[in-house]
């Protein structure tokens, strides 16, 4: 169970390269007739058509997964005409599966989607238009986050029902802050109270911030950070790399000299720091929402959840955001899409109880209900989504991010300076990026 879940946490922001380049293979797999990219039904308002048996792909391998099926089970009983079976990959291998699926006549009806692989998906005809949906939901940007909005979108047609964001958090054990002579219920929210603080656990004896130089988790704190600073990662149109920029290298350089200080070991393993914080050997842990209910079931660990302490100038954290989609088929069966309409309506109504698994709703008016709020640890983190920082929404960018991601990997290992790993990573993402532009288009 603890690989499962360590997969899963490794994996849940992908789109980053897996579905990219499995998608890449695919040629006119989006239906042989006019009507597979014909909406059917009325949005999902109902269906009163004959019974339909419906697919439905997912990566929940953890806790959410459990919390996910019951939802699944609940909808089933209630409808009697629909029967959605459940099918739970590792992230890894469900983006590499589903292009295989859908061109071999095996395609799920349902598939669920991390916002970042939404473009690159719609861009290779994988899945269809759900702009009917929206409607039948009443759904408006002015009801999301602008970003988590905009990035379920592509050519200006909506392909992704957005469900959730997940961002970055700041635990922090309280027990060693205690030791330390800290607040353990006053955790810091600034760069200076944030040095000061690992001052103290050094101290004390504790290397209080470990750097993990793989995506999970040190990437995406670095990711966060450069946003802090106020750098991006590409230009506004996706066509230039930009994350080798003053601010991008003073954040890299921030994280790199966290090791260089003696507040994290060098050469930190993928999930170690996230081990070491539950066996109390570091006090602060930068890491996703998810690790809410997994921490729940550590009694011993006395722990905190908060926002990410502002670093740099402006406060930002690293988000991604499920959404539903529905699949393209060989051949459309127009009762099966309405089908699959009514259960993405049902479940994006249902979203509060989905949160329970350790998501914040993408809805506002969902996170604005008091249901929400006495989910006291996963309500802690959804201020963040007013600054989240979302992968951008591109076709093909999923790549690109591995790229950065090394670069990172390069810094934080030593291997080069922040400032040449940067520069090399960005030579090669652009690079990547007028691939892009050749493949999918502008």
């Amino acid at each position: 169970m603890m690989r499962n879940e360590m997969s899963r946490r490794r994996l849940l922001s992908l789109g980053v390269g897996l579905g990219t380049a499995a998608t890449l293979a695919l040629t006119g797999c989006g239906g042989d007739d006019e009507e597979a990219t014909t909406a059917s039904g009325n949005g999902g308002k109902d269906y009163t058509g004959p019974k339909v048996d419906l697919k439905l792909w997912n990566g929940f391998t953890g806790g959410d997964g459990d919390i996910f099926r019951k939802l699944v089970e609940t909808f089933n009983a209630e409808h009697s005409n629909i029967a959605v079976a459940v099918t739970t990959y590792q992230w890894e291998d469900y983006y590499s599966k589903l292009p295989g699926a859908v061109s071999g006549g095996a395609a799920p009806d349902i598939a669920v989607m991390h916002m970042d692989q939404l473009a690159t998906f719609a861009a290779r005809g994988v899945i269809t238009e759900l702009d009917d949906v929206a409607k039948a939901l009443e759904l408006t940007e002015a009801d999301f986050a602008p970003t988590v909005w905009a990035g379920g979108l592509y050519n200006d047609k909506r392909y992704g029902i957005p469900l959730d964001m997940h961002p970055l958090g700041f635990y922090y054990n309280k027990s060693l802050m205690q030791k330390a002579g800290l607040d353990p219920e006053k955790p810091p929210t600034t760069r200076d109270d944030y040095t000061a603080a690992l001052t103290e656990l050094k101290k004390s004896g504790v290397q209080g911030f470990w750097v993990s130089p793989f995506q999970f988790t040190g990437g995406m704190a670095f990711y966060s950070l450069l946003h802090q600073w106020g750098g991006s990662l590409f230009d506004a149109d996706v066509a230039k790399a930009t994350f080798n920029s003053d601010p991008a290298v003073e954040a890299c350089t921030w994280l790199v000299d966290m090791i260089k200080q003696g507040h994290s070991p060098a050469n930190v393993g993928q999930d170690a720091d996230y081990l070491a914080f539950k066996g109390g050997k570091n006090a602060f842990n930068w890491n996703g929402i998810w690790q809410v209910n997994d921490l729940k079931k550590s009694p011993d660990v006395q722990w905190g959840v908060a926002p990410l302490p502002q670093i740099g100038s402006k406060p930002a954290a690293w988000a991604n955001s499920h959404n539903f989609t529905i699949v393209k088929q060989r051949s459309t069966n127009a009762d099966k899409v309405a089908g699959a309409k009514v259960f993405i309506n049902w479940l994006s109504q249902h979203s509060l109880d989905w949160a329970a698994g350790g998501q914040v709703p993408a809805r506002k008016a969902v996170r604005e209900d008091a249901g929400f709020r006495a989910l006291t640890e996963v309500n802690a983190l959804a201020p963040q989504i007013d600054y989240a920082a979302f992968p951008p929404a591109a076709p093909g960018v999923g790549e690109v991010l591995t790229t950065f991601y090394t670069s990172f990997n390069e810094a934080v290992l030593g291997k080069k300076s922040p400032k040449q790993a940067l520069d090399d990573g960005v030579a090669k993402a652009d690079k990547q990026l007028a691939d892009n532009r050749k493949k999918y288009g502008n």
